[in-house]
């Protein structure tokens, strides 16, 4: 009997290790980030995967990828419609050579003064439903959206107003930001992000759009560009968390809550961590001396952003697809009272 009781006992014990493997292994996915490795965004991005693989007792697991570690940084959009690779985390701006809906929906710069506005646009303004609009014919579902935040910019020459801007090389994303640029006098040009620091180190560009003031610390872009402009008077990137859409449709009910949840909870994370280190680095940058921080005056943001707001209608006449971004973004804004 004993004998019996204790081949019983192995036998589920076999069969419940086979269901917890089976389990563990139901899904994988590769998602390719915007970010190299060892950037501060990166290392949230892979906290997001862990985070995904608990939450679903590792039933889903999301291995991230550095930028350009299958494609390049703007080549994602294909290849995850290809099924290349199973999703991406990137700015939207990068495709807005595509359609130019997406550079505006992603940036329209000027628009945001906190990232909690744009967030709420995304959740509950119309911005959801308009991502999926424009990626579920390509073959994606759009989960959600996170942002670093209201981006710093960084310059090797002082920059205190919008008359300053002329003629500046600069590194800006594709579509409507460098329109935006250009607009204002400056020269924008199209580099990824891995290419900023030994672009400004060589002098091919003097300033970059890049990212917040705590990640262009981190990966020295101060010791080069000793003129940053804080807090950041133009960007705010929308940077999709998104799949290849029948992978998506494959997934049960359970797993697709956890992602949606899981998106939601890494834009707070991402946007309080990278806050907060924002304002160490900002102390540590001013007690140091060799750095000159610009803040612009509300004169000269209001300059700019009347800039950005006529580049808007520009945008949106290029495509059905700009004019519905374009009349869903103004409504928001309007009935928010930001615009």
């Amino acid at each position: 009997m004993l004998k019996s009781l204790a081949r019983f006992a192995l036998v589920g014990a076999a069969a419940l290790s086979i269901t917890s493997g089976a389990i563990a292994q139901e899904f994988s996915f590769k998602f390719q980030s915007s970010d190299p490795a060892g950037n501060p965004n990166f290392e949230l991005k892979k906290d997001w995967a862990e985070r995904v693989k608990a939450m679903s007792g590792g039933r889903l697991e999301i291995e991230m990828l550095p930028v350009g570690s299958v494609v390049e940084h703007n080549e994602t959009q294909d290849a995850v419609s290809a099924g290349i690779l199973d999703g991406h985390i990137t700015d939207t701006s990068y495709f807005a050579g595509k359609d130019p809906a997406f550079g505006l929906i992603a940036n329209p710069v000027g628009a945001w003064s906190d990232p909690s506005e744009m967030l709420r646009f995304v959740e509950y303004g119309g911005g959801k439903e308009l991502m999926n609009e424009l990626l579920e014919p390509r073959g994606l579902h759009f989960i959600g959206a996170t942002t670093p935040g209201l981006e710093a910019f960084i310059s090797k020459k002082p920059l205190d107003g919008v008359a300053d801007l002329k003629g500046l090389k600069m590194r800006a994303p594709e579509g409507l930001v460098q329109e935006v640029f250009a607009a204002a006098g400056a020269a924008p040009v199209n580099l990824p992000g891995s290419e900023v620091f030994t672009s400004l180190d060589k002098n091919v560009i003097e300033a970059a759009d890049y990212t917040v003031f705590s990640t262009n610390q981190a990966q020295g872009m101060h010791d080069v560009a000793r003129h940053p402009v804080y807090p950041g008077f133009h960007s705010m990137p929308l940077v999709e968390v998104s799949m290849n859409k029948d992978k998506w449709d494959a997934l049960p009910d359970d797993l697709k809550a956890i992602l949606e949840v899981s998106v939601r909870d890494f834009a707070r994370d991402m946007t309080s961590q990278l806050a907060m280190k924002d304002l160490v680095a900002v102390a540590e940058a001013r007690k140091g001396g060799d750095i000159t921080i610009h803040n612009w005056s509300a004169e000269e943001r209001a300059k700019f952003r009347a800039i950005a707001k006529a580049q808007w209608e520009k945008v949106a006449s290029r495509s059905d697809n700009a004019q519905k971004v374009y009349d869903v973004l103004t409504k928001y804004l309007t009935e928010q009272g930001l615009l």
